[in-house]
């Protein structure tokens, strides 16, 4: 074989090894992004799952710290706890139809204020008292009231002064109406419509006080107000 023939075969093959040196660094390339895309991925994931489980931990020692609080309460069978809110009947709290706190209503605030004092005074929280009804329409006999959501107004303020009355800083709790809306039981019946008649205590986030106020169905806005304001309808 001449010289010519091995000069031109030389020629020949280099175009050949530029392009397949060109063809392994655009896979290298490609290779090394999707690499990082993928550790993005699975950081990012990393990342959410630390929070959603430092998320549940800050919940569930909230949930402990405040069934340390209300054990007294909780023991008694008076109040219940569920998901952190404080139920009450509001047969416990109120005779029908009526926002004057009964003896036995007021003694059962008295026994909550104490700790829950405490209990919001130690956490950068708020506590929301919210009122509930059924859905009967206020009797023509009792027309204190324009509807169910000015009962449940009045209700809820009650019982925030009364908090307030036995120690809860004012600052620190305020008044929820949501009438006949959210009902925890069926009002087909004497007994679910006694469930529903209601009120709730829960503990939020001093910054979500104008958000939790309004967690109810679209179209149904709560009606909240701080302690020193007057009638409320809606």
């Amino acid at each position: 074989m001449s010289m010519d023939e091995i000069d031109g075969g030389i020629e020949h093959a280099a175009p050949v090894w530029a392009v397949f040196g060109d063809l392994m660094s655009g896979l290298l390339g490609a290779f090394v992004l999707i690499l990082v895309g993928v550790l993005g991925v699975h950081l990012e994931l990393a990342t959410n799952l630390e929070a959603e489980v430092n998320k549940r931990k800050a919940e569930e020692q909230r949930r402990v710290a405040l069934e340390q609080a209300l054990a007294g309460p909780l023991a008694s069978g008076r109040v219940t706890l569920n998901d952190g809110r404080i139920g009450i009947s509001g047969s416990v709290l109120f005779a029908l139809n009526s926002d004057h706190l009964q003896p036995e209503g007021r003694e059962l605030l008295k026994a909550l204020a104490v700790p829950l004092t405490a209990y919001l005074a130690s956490r950068d929280e708020m506590l929301m008292v919210s009122g509930f009804t059924d859905d009967r329409p206020v009797r023509d006999s009792n027309r204190q009231f324009a509807d169910n959501w000015e009962l449940s107004a009045q209700r809820a303020l009650t019982v925030t002064r009364t908090l307030i009355e036995e120690g809860i800083p004012a600052s620190s709790v305020f008044a929820a109406a949501f009438g006949p809306e959210q009902p925890v039981a069926s009002n087909a019946d004497a007994q679910g419509r006694a469930r529903n008649r209601r009120v709730e205590m829960a503990p939020v986030p001093k910054s979500s006080k104008a958000g939790s106020a309004a967690e109810e169905p679209a179209g149904k806005p709560a009606v909240a107000a701080s302690a020193s304001s007057g009638a409320l309808r809606d």
